[in-house]
């Protein structure tokens, strides 16, 4: 067994609850990551499934694999015709004020020799759009949904830094190290793929134990987003 809950499951594909922590493709400097899972998620198919998109080496929660290449194919259409709708729930590293609101902010890539890779907002970038909405505030942070329209990377960081004006908390690239948290707080809650005549494929993922140490636990369960 792979000892990664599974929180949906048919012929076609699978809802994985990833932990935080694990990388969904190998590192460049080796180590763990959810390829060394995926042929105990075979769960008796022939093929080892594969995943449609990405998360985050910090990001928990829903994470989509389809079971063989056809599936796939469709899932990975699905993501870019926007027929997926995707949850997220952060905690941000400040007090937001404003109870909810839409960020348009286009997304760019920059890199160098010394600092590596990051994104950043740039009026010339991919458009990338997310609706949030602030859930409770107090003692320093704030917790937010956010509704990613489009997938960008680094997307709900970004718009959390640069539209919100706050981090994610303990998030070492677009904010500051933070005692409170020991990864960048962002959990992938809920998934929602549209099939068109099938039923979606669907789930929710409950929040992890670092979390619940920030006494969000009353909020859930979160509700499973509906595709546009």
């Amino acid at each position: 067994m792979s000892g990664i809950p599974i929180l949906f499951e048919d012929a076609e594909a699978l809802i994985i609850d990833k932990p935080a922590g694990l990388p969904v493709d190998r590192p460049r400097s080796g180590g763990a990551s959810l390829g060394d899972h995926l042929d105990a998620l075979r769960l008796g198919f022939q093929r080892a499934p594969a995943p449609v998109h990405r998360l985050d080496t910090d990001t928990s929660g829903c994470l989509l694999l389809a079971r063989n290449p056809k599936a796939l194919k469709r899932f990975a259409a699905a993501f870019e015709e926007r027929r997926v709708a995707k949850s997220y729930i952060g905690l941000v590293a400040g007090e937001v004020a404003e109870p909810e609101g839409t960020i348009e902010l286009a997304l760019s890539k920059i890199s160098s020799a010394s600092g590596g890779w990051r994104m950043i907002a740039a009026r010339k970038g991919k458009p990338a759009i997310t609706h949030w909405t602030r859930l409770a505030a107090g003692d320093g942070f704030s917790v937010v949904r956010f509704l990613p329209v489009t997938g960008r990377t680094h997307q709900i960081r970004i718009h959390a830094l640069a539209g919100l004006g706050f981090p994610l908390l303990g998030d070492p690239v677009y904010g500051q190290p933070d005692s409170r948290a020991r990864r960048t707080m962002l959990h992938a809650a809920g998934l929602s793929l549209d099939r068109g005549s099938k039923p979606p494929v669907a789930a929710t993922a409950p929040l992890p134990a670092d979390f619940l140490a920030f006494g969000v636990e009353q909020l859930e369960p979160w509700p499973i987003p509906t595709p546009a």
